[in-house]
Formats: C-alpha cells, structure tokens, sequence
C-alpha cells in the first residue's frame, strides 16, 4: 500500500538509524522517565534532544513534552491569564484551540491569514496583554502562514506569537529547518514556537522553542509539563536520530517539496507550501468514494469531512513523502479521482 495519508513525510519511521537511536536510548535508559520531570524524570537524553533542537533551529531555548498536544496546550494556557487577548487563526490545530479555551484568556477568532483582521482584533483589545496563535504551514489546507507581516504585527502590540511548526520542521526552510528560523525569527523574544515530535522527526512527543525565560516560565507554571511523565527515552533518542538524519541529508526536504508538486499537479490544484495537499470534492460522498477507490488500487489517501474541516467543504488529504521515488500509478490515479469530480 502506498501511503499518501500519513505523517511520516521523511520516511525515517523505520529507518534503521532511528530505530537504533530508540533501542539505545530504551537499553540506557529504561523503557519510560519513571516520574514528572520535576521529580526524577528528566534524564540526559532529554537535555541533549533539547540542545539538539536549538543547534538545528537556531532557538535559543527548547523544553520537550510528552506530546505535541501536550507542548501546544503549555504554550497557550500557561503565557496567559485573565488579562491576556488570545487571537487564534480559523484553522489551528485542535489542540491549540483547546488550549485557548482552556486558558483564562479572552479569545477571538481571526479569519484564516487575514493579517488586517488580527491587526484589527488587537488594536480594539483593552486588555493588556496579546498572544496571537497561528501555524507555520496549516494542517487542512496545506497552506503558508504570512509570518513575516503577523510578527511585525505582533511587534507593534507587544503581543506574543506563538507558531506551530509541526508540519514545517523537516520539510520547510532550509535543510528543513522551519519558516520561523528560514525568516530569521528564532531568536525574537516574542516568538514562541512549538512543533511535534512525530512527523519528520519520526517519533513521538513535542517541543516548545524561545527564550531561556520562556522556558523557565514553562517549567515552573506549565501543568501539562508539570503533571506529566516525562518525554520516553525511546522516543528522545529516535528524534535525536531523525535530527541527525536530516542535518546531513539535506535532500530529503528538497524531495518532499518536489513529490509534493507533482502531486499537486495531478490533482490540479496550485502548489502548496509543505507536504499537505488538499484537494476540494462536491460533498463527503464523493471524497469518501474516492478514498475507496485509491484503496482498491493500492493507495491510501485521506479525506475530510465537515464538522473536522474548518471551512466546512469536503477535502481529499494526501501528504507528500520523501522517501517515494516513483509516485507515476499514484499521480496518473489522483488525476482520474480528482477530475472526475
């Protein structure tokens, strides 16, 4: 079956170097932390996957959780409180919208990269403090965030950005380092970043990237940190292999940009950002028909139906990976699927 619906755009979930970096972590180690991180559980390899990450973005600071999920909800509840404006993108991610409800902010919806609007939301705020909460590269429709314009934004109030890079890192910016660092943002204290462990990187957990003061904040007030287990061995030395993977074969994220845009080709939509593609269908039968069709013929494809699509329409889903050399059967496919709609 080919696989044009999962996560693992580097193709280094069985990759034998990852694999031995998750063996060698769990024989040191032990097969979990034991405890919270404020306990006992943070070992070594934690602080080491935490530098690695910093060397490869160019952060100044990094606190690995347990979960993507885990790293959005700290990001958003724990920099916040009553006094806080929380201004969140149409199309976040589930647990960044959690997180924003979570918080004891007070939240509004701006529309989906519509710049004017955050602008507009945060100058009518009374409130002295924002955070605005965007992704880098969206999860539905495979689109670009504008980061370069919401962090002047941001600048200009004082506010807070916060960037989920999950589907960036290893595939956007160069050697795939994300857009954040490929904009030169890294380094701004407002900009916090968080991303998952469990695409590229070929494992599983999550990170939040800033300031040393960010980190210390995080530690100290996070619950979703704080009341935790800490990050598996297991899954720090296989992220600590994908690293190192990726930083020294710069192709791959070359790879999945370019599969992504014959992808996008066959399907007939313009190219996308990363290695989301979203293709619109007349109603969810027809996505779901369609999703039967490519499993008759050996491709596994993914499909989006209202309520999970923020724009309520039906998608196809398809995920481009690196490590597909041959995507002809696959692209000769999609193009019947897709036109035939």
């Amino acid at each position: 079956m080919l696989d044009l619906a999962g996560n693992d755009y580097l193709g280094l979930r069985t990759d034998p170097r990852i694999v031995a970096g998750a063996v060698a972590a769990a024989t040191a180690y032990g097969g979990g932390a034991g405890a919270s991180r404020l306990v006992t559980g943070t070992l070594p390899i934690h602080a080491e996957l935490e530098a690695a990450l910093c060397a490869f973005t160019g952060a100044p600071a990094a606190l690995v959780f347990s979960t993507g999920y885990a790293a959005n909800l700290a990001a958003v509840t724990a920099l916040t409180d009553a006094d806080t404006l929380v201004v969140s993108d149409a199309h976040v991610h589930a647990s960044l919208v959690d997180a924003a409800r979570l918080s004891r902010a007070t939240v509004a919806v701006a529309r989906h990269n519509d710049v004017a609007h955050v602008a507009e939301l945060l100058a009518a705020s009374p409130l002295p403090r924002a955070m605005v909460v965007v992704e880098s590269v969206y999860s539905v429709l495979g689109d670009a965030a504008p980061l370069a314009a919401l962090a002047e934004v941001c600048r200009a109030r004082g506010a807070i950005l916060v960037v989920d890079e999950a589907h960036a890192i290893g595939v956007n910016g160069q050697g795939g380092r994300g857009l954040v660092a490929d904009l030169g943002l890294s380094r701004e204290p407002d900009v916090i970043v968080t991303l998952t462990l469990s695409k590229s990187l070929a494992s599983q957990g999550g990170a939040i990237l800033g300031s040393p003061q960010v980190r210390d904040h995080l530690v100290n007030t996070a619950r979703s940190f704080i009341y935790d287990t800490g990050l598996a061995p297991a899954a720090a030395g296989a992220a600590l292999a994908a690293l190192d993977v990726i930083r020294t074969t710069p192709a791959l994220p070359t790879q999945v940009r370019h599969n992504s845009d014959l992808l996008a080709a066959a399907c007939g939509i313009d190219p996308v950002a990363g290695a989301v593609l979203s293709v619109a269908m007349p109603g969810p039968d027809e996505a779901l028909a369609a999703v039967a069709e490519a499993a008759s013929h050996g491709i596994r494809i993914g499909c989006f139906r209202p309520p999970s699509t923020p724009d309520g329409s039906s998608r196809l889903r398809l995920t481009a990976h690196a490590h597909h050399d041959d995507l002809t059967a696959a692209c000769d496919l999609l193009t019947r699927l897709t036109h035939a709609s």
